[in-house]
């Protein structure tokens, strides 16, 4: 991963099943952890108009959000839906990769998932551009 917002956002996409099981064998090495916060909200989502360039908002999204802490150092996550195990999950994952405790095995399954996701993108886009329909103008 190049840095830690590219690391969350390969995260935030990740299979749940796959995210949870991954974290649940982080547990052991962090020690005693506290939960700061955890709670699922509405938040608006973003987007840029591709003629203009203009910002606006498409509308809400419901997510999950977790933030945990060790020592001082605080691991977040936050995905879309009503799943708190998951943003939980990626939380513990985040703080592993700042603790260092576990850090090869956080890059190497970051990796992992980005590759998947990479593959669905291409998947998804071959199936989009298997649409596509060019139109002479006179």
């Amino acid at each position: 991963m190049r840095d830690h917002g590219e690391m969350l956002s390969t995260l935030a996409r990740a299979d749940a099943g796959r995210i949870k099981a991954f974290a649940e064998t982080l547990i052991d090495d962090l020690g005693e952890i506290t939960v700061v916060e955890s709670r699922t909200g509405l938040v608006m989502l973003p987007m840029r108009d591709t003629a203009g360039g203009t910002a606006f908002h498409l509308g809400e999204v419901l997510v999950s959000e977790a933030h945990i802490s060790q020592g001082g150092t605080i691991g977040y996550g936050m995905r879309r839906g009503r799943d708190l195990e998951a943003a939980m999950a990626m939380a513990l994952i985040d703080l592993a990769a700042a603790c260092g405790s576990g850090a090869d095995a956080c890059a190497a399954f970051c990796a992992q998932e980005a590759a998947a996701q990479a593959e669905q993108d291409r998947q998804t886009l071959r199936r989009v551009e298997a649409t596509r329909v060019d139109m002479e103008t006179f």
